[in-house]
């Protein structure tokens, strides 16, 4: 029986370089970067824009991980079984270099520039299997605090093989590396670990220091990785230790999966509890060190929130203006309609502020700059990642009622979105990083001030906003810093987004951006409420977050 047309629909959201049309990140290679890493990065974000991408990723999160314990002998085997897409979209990012490859190149080779472009691309395909390569780029710096280990494990957790079966080290060509740091009792207050480390010389491990770890892990992230990054305590502290799956005589270790975590959104990527029963492991670093030594792990891997939370923003966006193209109501194109483009314009305006600091402290990372990271990416990993649900929840309004349902792919970014502002520290964790950088490392304040400097001169309100800065600084060192900790972070974050805009942006972005976040009189408390802007300049806005 016909009742009706079909008409006014919009088509897939599939087919697009995902790269190419994101002039953020392309312009950011071209200036940072290599020449020759472009077309590699075209050819990912080709992939990412795949229909057949689209299909495994909805099929990861239609066939969630299962935990299997035992085998059909009732022997344990505490596995976690995998959709076959998830595998492949772990392929797909291991093949182009996502994980600890960077940091084996040479310091000149923008490397972690274009890992970091790369990872946005791919993020935007599914996010929920980056969270273990995210690790293995991580996990590098921080085993290079034991050179034997480093030796060892970095050149397989550089690898762009893709090996997903449990096998001896010698038996392997790569490896993907997972980490343990909250308990039950403590959570972000990892001090209060209370797994127990005991030295035990010799065994079936080599390359360090042995011992056999006792208690449990409350998330335990990608269970199924090939080595981890865990927190113990010994009588000198709380230490790190790399644990590996399988021990190099080919048994398992001690590596007890209690159940995996059901999750609000990330839901193809397995996060699980475990308990360790006198599991093998290796001391990392110094012995009652383990914070320090594994904070060059949190420091990567906040990194990749920023990232990440950029990815999730600029495809909700990108699929909102995508749908506000297609779409008609009233009597002309959504993208038509002055209050829709106000809204999609101001949103445009978050997601380049939002990538363009994520990219630039990658480049920072392959600068030497560190110091600049250090505050720069604990700004980030704050801002960026708190900005992403409203972000999100506002492009999903623009689709209406379709964007409330799982086939036009908002619903899952929606679900997405509050992650990495909980992952890594939450929101006051990472507020009080900051404090603790300007406090306690005074060389990172004077590399923001350096970095915002370079911003001088092109608008009154960006000044204003830079001269500030010294008196937020002495603040966080006085008994209010901790009250005023969010103030003082959001004022530095918005202040170093509105000055890389400004060097590194067209004027209209940057200029719309002071206007609506560092005037007082600039914005509303939602997004659409940016003042007057002309035609002309609203399309140059869009067609820079999807040409």
């Amino acid at each position: 029986m016909h009742t009706h047309d079909v008409a006014n629909q919009v088509p897939d959201f599939t087919g697009h370089d995902l790269f190419g049309t994101d002039a953020v990140a392309v312009e950011a290679v071209q200036r940072w970067g290599r020449p020759e890493d472009v077309p590699r990065l075209h050819a990912l974000g080709e992939l990412a824009g795949n229909p057949l991408t689209q299909a495994w990723a909805d099929d990861a999160h239609r066939d969630i991980p299962r935990l299997r314990t035992h085998d059909r002998t009732g022997q344990r085997v505490d596995e976690v079984d995998y959709s076959r897409s998830y595998h492949d979209l772990m392929r797909v990012a291991v093949g182009h270099g996502l994980t600890a490859e960077a940091w084996t190149q040479p310091a000149d080779s923008g490397a972690h520039l274009r890992r970091a472009a790369g990872f946005v691309t791919w993020s935007r395909a599914e996010a929920g299997h980056l969270c273990p390569v995210s690790m293995t780029y991580a996990a590098a710096p921080a085993l290079r605090s034991t050179p034997a280990l480093a030796d060892r494990w970095v050149p397989l957790l550089a690898s762009r093989d893709y090996d997903p079966a449990l096998r001896a080290f010698g038996e392997r060509t790569s490896a993907i590396a997972g980490m343990g740091m909250t308990e039950k009792q403590g959570g972000s207050d990892v001090r209060a670990n209370a797994t127990r480390a005991e030295a035990f010389p010799g065994g079936p491990i080599e390359g360090g220091d042995t011992y056999r770890l006792t208690g449990h892990k409350w998330f335990f992230s990608a269970p199924m990785s090939d080595v981890f990054l865990v927190l113990a305590t010994t009588a000198a502290g709380v230490t790190c230790f790399l644990v590996p799956r399988i021990l190099d005589d080919g048994t398992r270790n001690a590596l007890r999966l209690q159940r995996l975590k059901d999750k609000l959104g990330n839901r193809s990527n397995a996060s699980s509890e475990v308990e360790l029963e006198e599991a093998w492991a290796v001391r990392v670093g110094e012995d009652g060190r383990g914070i320090r030594t594994i904070i060059e792990m949190v420091s990567s891997t906040r990194l990749d929130c920023i990232l990440g939370s950029s990815a999730t923003m600029r495809e909700a966006v990108t699929r909102a203006l995508h749908h506000a193209r297609h779409r008609s109501a009233f009597g002309a194109r959504l993208v038509e309609q002055p209050l829709m483009r106000n809204v999609l314009a101001d949103l445009a305006l978050e997601v380049e502020a939002a990538e363009l600091l994520g990219l630039r402290m990658a480049h920072a990372v392959d600068a030497g700059e560190s110091d600049l990271a250090r505050l720069g990416v604990a700004l980030g990993k704050f801002w960026v990642c708190k900005r992403t649900p409203p972000v999100v929840a506002e492009a999903l309004e623009c689709l209406g009622g379709a964007g409330y349902v799982e086939e036009n792919g908002l619903a899952r970014l929606y679900r997405e979105a509050p992650l990495n502002s909980i992952w890594e520290g939450s929101g006051n964790v990472g507020a009080l990083d900051v404090l603790r950088a300007m406090t306690r490392e005074p060389a990172t304040v004077a590399a923001l001030a350096k970095e915002l400097s370079a911003a001088r001169g092109h608008d009154r309100r960006l000044d204003r906003a830079i001269d500030a800065v010294p008196g937020l600084v002495a603040m966080a060192a006085t008994d209010r810093g901790p009250w005023q900790a969010r103030r003082i972070v959001e004022h530095l974050a918005l202040t170093l987004q509105a000055s890389l805009l400004t060097q590194h942006s067209p004027t209209v972005v940057s200029e719309a951006f002071i206007a609506g976040r560092l005037d007082a009189d600039g914005h509303g408390a939602t997004f659409g409420s940016l003042d007057d802007l002309g035609a002309a300049e609203v399309t140059q806005i869009l067609d820079r977050t999807f040409a």
